[in-house]
């Protein structure tokens, strides 16, 4: 059911192939989508930035490269496997895996009643629409997503909210927070436990502190000093400066679980301080994917290392609850016009802020 308020073209930024910022094209003529049987269309109110948009733009999910992310496209990447999913990304496509909006319209099979509500899409979806255990797509990825005016998502993964946060901290909300409560989630952290989270002062670090908090966890973060402040007010009991060697400022076999979010060539003495049964968890590697392991402290110190892409349907909905019941409070550094989005996207490569950055297309 579309209604006359919806215009047949809208602004968007189209993705136009892997590469640097000029492969982002900001267009006012892009055909506004029609909702599917069930899915609804949603005017977007703000989208987030994250790393997986410029990832995906770049290439750098591409076996082919192993450095660290960075700006600009990667020459030796290739498109066969650029995306996360390890197979090839369809262009042009709207990019955008956070989305704050409003539904207006709705597809066959959806209530009508949907119209109107204030909604968050999930970013990693398949799980709250009954797909099967690992099959999963990203919103922004292998559907278009966010940096548009308007887009479609399947109702089963678009989720009401009631609160009186600004559209710009809803946005903040689903791909960082949801990979952090998933990540916390697959180290089963509870109350009492030491956790290490790195890369702290970024969206899904500052995620981590403030959710890992929440279940009662002491946390270490690391992060550059002069955002030490700001990430011990989001709930850390201590800040190590990064690029600090962390086995000589913590010691060795001291923490319960480590959330990496870095990789890179710090990763080693990252297992030398868990204890034994420790848990490492992953789910970025922004200072290098490729790392060195010594098996022998993988079994003599009987730890667990977990990947984390695919969440669960619960993982979601707890986030809504956690926001509805005022027991999260996201941390938006700055906002631009969508029109802005390169701008954007180099303030965000140059990591000069704590939390999030979001884009916020034309009325």
């Amino acid at each position: 059911m579309m209604g006359s308020s919806v215009p047949e073209t809208m602004t968007a930024v189209l993705l136009t192939g892997h590469g640097g910022l000029d492969k982002l094209d900001y267009r006012n003529d892009v055909p506004t989508p029609r909702p599917a049987r069930g899915e609804a269309l949603i005017r977007v109110l703000a989208a987030g930035i994250n790393n997986t948009d410029i990832n995906t733009r770049t290439g750098w999910y591409s076996k082919s490269v192993t450095a660290g992310t960075g700006s600009g496209g990667f020459a030796v990447a290739d498109d066969a496997d650029g995306s996360w999913s390890g197979a090839a990304l369809q262009f042009p496509r709207i990019q955008g895996a956070d989305c704050c909006g409003r539904i207006v319209a709705v597809g066959e099979g959806v209530a009508s009643a949907r119209v109107g509500e204030r909604v968050l899409v999930a970013t990693m979806q398949g799980a709250a629409s009954g797909a099967p255990r690992f099959d999963t797509w990203t919103f922004g990825s292998e559907r278009d997503g966010a940096f548009a005016q308007f887009t479609t998502a399947a109702s089963a993964e678009t989720f009401k909210v009631e609160c009186d946060w600004s559209d710009a901290e809803l946005a903040s909300i689903p791909c960082a927070y949801s990979t952090a409560e998933n990540m916390l989630h697959r180290a089963a952290v509870v109350s009492g436990e030491r956790v290490l989270i790195t890369g702290a002062s970024g969206g899904v670090g500052s995620a981590a502190v403030q959710l890992a908090k929440r279940r009662g966890a002491e946390i270490i973060a690391v992060a550059g000093a002069a955002k030490a402040e700001e990430v011990r007010a989001l709930g850390a009991a201590r800040v190590v400066p990064r690029g600090e060697d962390l086995v000589a400022a913590l010691g060795r076999d001291v923490l319960d679980a480590v959330v990496d979010l870095v990789g890179g060539p710090q990763w080693p003495g990252l297992l030398d301080l868990l204890t034994r049964g420790g848990r490492y968890v992953t789910a970025g590697a922004i200072a290098g994917p490729i790392v060195e392991l010594d098996l022998r402290t993988l079994y003599l110190k009987d730890l667990s290392l977990l990947g984390c892409t695919w969440q669960e349907a619960a993982i979601f909905p707890a986030l809504v609850s956690y926001i509805e019941g005022g027991e999260i409070r996201p941390v938006v550094a700055r906002t631009y016009p969508l029109a802005e989005i390169r701008r954007a996207q180099e303030d965000f490569l140059a990591k000069r802020f704590v939390g999030k950055l979001v884009l916020v297309p034309p009325e």
